[in-house]
């Protein structure tokens, strides 16, 4: 029976994790791969006054319920399905719904701190950390948070400056002395995309 092998993908705000984290998905096989949003679970805000949570940091440890990512990796590792949170960024709030997860033989969680938590990387089996430069990822940010979740150039460059660099220099940027492999340039360094792929397929064929 193959074993179930989970991947942690780390990396700055806007590094390119998921982009690596769906190209080792269609190398080794969509239908053995789950992938896993870190962003999904960040804690539920509903408490809170919409004041509250505009001034939450977002970019700490404890921004994430790190105890139900790791409920739901022990329950993929055992075989079941898990019911993942869908997130609003719009009312930083979880919106009630949930999208059912099932089993796979690779499961991928990636997010900017999915190697700062001890209690999480000790569940991974590899460990990647994807670098970008930072004015690249601030590029990406901004036009992403403009986009897709309808937040002003001026709010995005706010919050940047105020949690999100100062969070990356002092948790994401540190974890990645965990990393067995960085990836510099994210989803466009498609010869450490391939490594990292093949050395997967070996771990889940072994």
């Amino acid at each position: 029976m193959k074993p179930t092998v989970i991947v942690g993908i780390a990396g700055g705000t806007c590094s390119g994790k998921t982009s690596v984290a769906k190209k080792v998905a269609d190398l080794v096989g969509r239908d053995e791969v789950v992938i896993l949003s870190q962003d999904s679970y960040y804690r539920d805000l509903k408490d809170l006054t919409p004041e509250e949570r505009a001034r939450w940091n977002f970019d700490r440890p404890e921004a994430f319920d790190n105890e139900l990512i790791l409920s739901h990796l022990e329950n993929l590792l055992a075989g079941r399905e898990i019911a993942m949170p869908v997130y609003s960024f719009k009312d930083h709030a979880r919106t009630g719904e949930t999208i059912l997860i099932p089993h796979r033989h690779l499961v991928i969680i990636e997010g900017i701190l999915v190697l700062q938590n001890e209690s999480i990387r000790k569940k991974l089996d590899f460990h990647v950390y994807v670098e970008e430069e930072a004015d690249i990822r601030l590029a990406r940010r901004l036009q992403r948070d403009e986009v897709e979740r309808g937040r002003s150039a001026q709010s995005v460059l706010l919050q940047y400056l105020e949690t999100v660099r100062p969070m990356h220099l002092q948790f994401v940027e540190p974890s990645k002395r965990y990393a067995d492999i960085i990836i510099p340039r994210g989803g466009e360094n498609r010869a450490a995309i391939e490594i990292l792929a093949n050395h997967i397929k070996a771990l889940i064929e072994l």
